[in-house]
């Protein structure tokens, strides 16, 4: 069994020829399409964190919705990034969330990707410290994040409270006892994942990552996540680790699918996304349901990853991308042995 969802950027656009066109309507439909792939059988609905941007931004309160309104399904991001974030008040915004949805958030954070703005973590207050890079901050902020989530008392009481407190130092609350074990990391480079395998987080690896070998982007992604999980073993950590990779996978089993997706390319990517620093875009699949099986048998990264996060066309409506999802259980899943 491989765990199968869908991550949602959350574009919205004023243009006629969105259907999402408000960031109420990302909000809400994010929201709707999370009940319906559960209804569908998926298993994970995750959000893409992205600043000064018409796209998904804060998460927690929309995590926090979709637990509200779903049973089962597990709810996550992919990823927010930690140049932004006070870890403190993170750990009790991912406390609350986690609490309303019953233990099943699965929450992924890195360094971020490239941005709208120059800098913007500055606007937010934060600034990398002496010799610093803003990764190094981004990494600092993800160290603090994990050790408070450990729940461990770090700061002295008033001998005076407003509310009774119990013995010892005050710890963050509400805390979620749980949520450290669901912590996941966005790498991008095999230099990354394997300090996540160090820390114990999980791992995220989406459609992007660092050129670092010039081969194949799937032969590259499954390389890290071996790394990766050698890497976790060497630290010694008693739990299995768990892998996931994003992708866009498209089921052409209707006229309308042909339309959208019938001249996808199907090739890897090479470019850069920050000066001097070469990366490689994974290829999409569109085809129909026997050919897509083929296809994705050959991706290696696929074959190592426990779970698979379908990147949807979020604009395209909530029926829609209902649809794109069970398609892909229903008529593909099956022919992988992943359902």
């Amino acid at each position: 069994m491989k765990k199968i969802g869908f991550l949602s950027f959350g574009h919205w656009s004023p243009s006629p020829q969105s259907g999402t066109r408000s960031a109420a309507d990302a909000l809400l439909q994010t929201i709707d399409l999370a009940v319906a792939a559960e209804e569908l059988g998926a298993d994970g609905a995750y959000v893409r964190v992205h600043h000064f941007a018409r796209q998904l931004a804060s998460p927690f309160p929309l995590l926090a919705a979709m637990g509200a309104r779903t049973k089962r399904i597990e709810l996550g991001t992919a990823v927010i990034d930690m140049r932004y974030e006070n870890p403190l008040y993170m750990v009790e915004d991912a406390g609350s969330a986690d609490l309303i949805s019953g233990g099943r958030l699965q929450l992924g954070i890195s360094r971020g990707s490239p941005e709208q703005v120059i800098d913007g973590w500055r606007y937010f207050g934060y600034q990398p410290a002496e010799g610093e890079s803003d990764a190094d901050m981004a990494r600092r902020h993800t160290e603090v994040f994990l050790d408070m989530l450990l729940g461990k008392g770090f700061a002295q009481p008033n001998p005076r409270p407003m509310f009774h407190n119990p013995p010892g130092l005050l710890r963050l609350e509400p805390l979620s006892e749980s949520l450290r074990d669901r912590i996941w990391w966005g790498a991008a480079s095999d230099a990354t994942a394997r300090w996540a395998g160090t820390l114990g987080m999980n791992l995220q690896s989406s459609t992007l990552k660092f050129d670092e070998s010039g081969k194949p982007f799937h032969v590259q992604q499954a390389e890290q996540i071996r790394a990766y999980r050698a890497a976790w073993k060497e630290a010694g950590h008693t739990r299995t680790p768990r892998v996931s990779v994003s992708r866009s996978i498209f089921a052409l089993v209707n006229d309308m699918d042909r339309a959208y997706f019938g001249n996808n390319d199907s090739n890897d990517q090479f470019g850069y996304i920050e000066p001097q620093k070469r990366a490689v875009f994974g290829r999409g699949y569109a085809a129909e349901p026997d050919v897509l099986i083929d296809e994705l048998k050959a991706d290696e990264a696929i074959a190592e990853a426990d779970t698979l996060l379908l990147t949807v066309p979020n604009q395209l409506g909530v029926d829609y991308n209902a649809h794109v999802i069970e398609a892909i259980l229903k008529d593909v899943a099956p022919g992988l042995g992943w359902r």
